[in-house]
């Protein structure tokens, strides 16, 4: 049978709402300035695959081989993941993604929470990133002080802001340039560098004192950051030119893209370059490189990559960072500064905010702790599985209650998938560490005093569709 819409009766607000969404969506210009499936896949696969993974090689070697297994498992749920994101895209059109997903099944406090926790996600990780294409720069530049390296993680944060103040035009095909140029030498090193291989450069299955199985675990925590942005184009939805039909497809088609290469080159650099080496690389896709072929051109074509992949990264999460609080704004959920847009219709106040927020997490980075990388992209995880959770719980409420109404194989298929997504959430929640944990959830905490005060403001209380009940004289 086919799904069936299995709306519930909502309330007049909600659906003057849905009639301004339709009415919108029926207009001539309806598909102006909007991502078609190869931008839009474009979208996931470059905030996917950002400056992460150029690094993430050296964090996965300190915990041995089995961080190969684990990006291995986390692949599969990312791609359940994806999976579970196109059908709730399809359910629900709408901007937020994960937030609206939450909302939609939940109700708002839920949908609110999930926003909140994205937002952390998106400018928390814009500075991981960041982090990792200062050290590609300074491959070339070799600013080795902590004011250099912060000025050149400023550059990196700020000129993809100009670049999405400038409008989703130049968002698109920035994204899209900056895909196809980091592609290239990826490929071939996941091809390439598979013929040299060499085992004995592999290392320990362990390299940890623990055992095996918490280090798949923290591995895979890590593992997970490099998947952030399987959920790109659901924020955008409203961008997205038939975005019913487009938001699985692009969603399923850059995460399968970017497992087979993930894996591949992953397994090419742990056996091109010697563990104890690749325990301590600040660069491992150059080293790798170099240890091919032998001096440093490799290493420095390799490391430009980097430099490019993690500026069209950094775009990408930018428009996320601001998307997501302006849907949820627009919702009456988030404070409505963050609805204001300017004359290109990009949303400024989201744009500036998050990334100054960023350049905070970067200041703290180089002047506030050690290991900061790692810290911050455990963090990240932790953030990054709050919508990534719920969003698999959503799916499986309207399976269960028969919101959606799905029989036979295709049901069981779907609650499969589900099943694994949900599975998969937990694994890496308990892999980001109690530290991570701790700290991820103080900062959803400050998220509730923000709730109310976006509601108060909007003289509201309880679920929207009530009405607030006459205050006493």
């Amino acid at each position: 049978m086919e799904e069936s819409s299995g709306e519930r009766p909502r309330g007049r607000i909600a659906a003057e709402e849905d009639a301004l969404r339709d009415g919108a969506a029926a207009t001539p210009a309806a598909g102006h300035g909007k991502l078609g499936l190869p931008a839009a896949t474009s979208l996931v696969v470059g905030n996917i695959v950002g400056t992460g993974v150029f690094l993430l090689p050296a964090s996965l070697a300190a915990y041995g081989t089995v961080g190969i297994l684990a990006m291995g498992l986390v692949s599969i749920g990312a791609i359940a993941l994806a999976v579970v994101f196109g059908r709730l895209g399809a359910r629900v059109p709408a901007a937020g993604g994960p937030y609206a997903y939450a909302k939609d099944a939940f109700g708002e406090f839920p949908g609110f929470w999930n926003a909140w926790s994205f937002w952390l996600t998106a400018w928390i990780g814009n500075a991981a990133i960041a982090v990792v294409w200062v050290n590609y720069a300074n491959y070339f530049l070799h600013w080795d002080s902590a004011a250099g390296q912060l000025a050149l993680a400023l550059a990196a944060l700020w000129i993809p802001a100009l670049i999405n103040l400038s409008g989703v035009r130049n968002i698109g095909m920035f994204t899209l340039v900056t895909t196809v140029l980091k592609f290239i030498p990826l490929i071939f090193v996941a091809v390439v560098g598979l013929f040299f291989v060499r085992s004995a450069s592999f290392g320990p299955f362990n390299a940890t004192d623990g055992n095996w199985v918490g280090a798949l675990s923290t591995a895979g925590a890590l593992a997970l950051f490099i998947y952030s942005g399987v959920e790109s184009v659901t924020i955008v939805a409203e961008k997205i030119k038939d975005p019913a039909r487009n938001i699985g497809r692009a969603s399923v088609y850059g995460v399968l893209i970017c497992a087979a290469m993930y894996l591949l080159s992953t397994v090419a650099i742990f056996g091109t370059v010697p563990h104890a080496a690749l325990a301590t690389s600040s660069a491992p896709f150059a080293d790798a490189i170099n240890n091919m072929f032998g001096g440093g051109i490799g290493g420095g074509v390799m490391a430009a990559c980097a430099v490019v992949s993690g500026i069209g990264a950094i775009n990408g999460w930018t428009m996320l960072v601001a998307e997501m609080p302006m849907a949820a704004a627009r919702d009456g959920l988030f404070p409505q500064i963050f609805t204001r847009e300017n004359r290109r219709g990009a949303p400024w106040v989201g744009i500036v905010m998050g990334t100054a927020l960023t350049t905070l997490v970067a200041l703290y980075n180089y002047f506030g702790t050690v290991n900061g990388f790692d810290k911050i992209l455990l963090i990240a995880t932790f953030t990054t599985i709050i919508p990534y959770f719920f969003s698999a719980c959503a799916q499986l409420f309207w399976l269960a209650t028969g919101g959606r109404t799905v029989q036979g194989a295709r049901l069981g298929r779907d609650l499969a998938i589900t099943a694994v997504a949900i599975l998969f959430g937990f694994w890496m929640a308990y892999g980001a560490g109690t530290e991570a944990v701790f700290i991820g959830f103080l900062m959803m905490l400050v998220g509730i005093p923000v709730y109310i005060w976006a509601k108060a403001k909007r003289g509201e209380y309880g679920p929207r569709n009530e009405a607030p009940a006459p205050r006493p004289l």
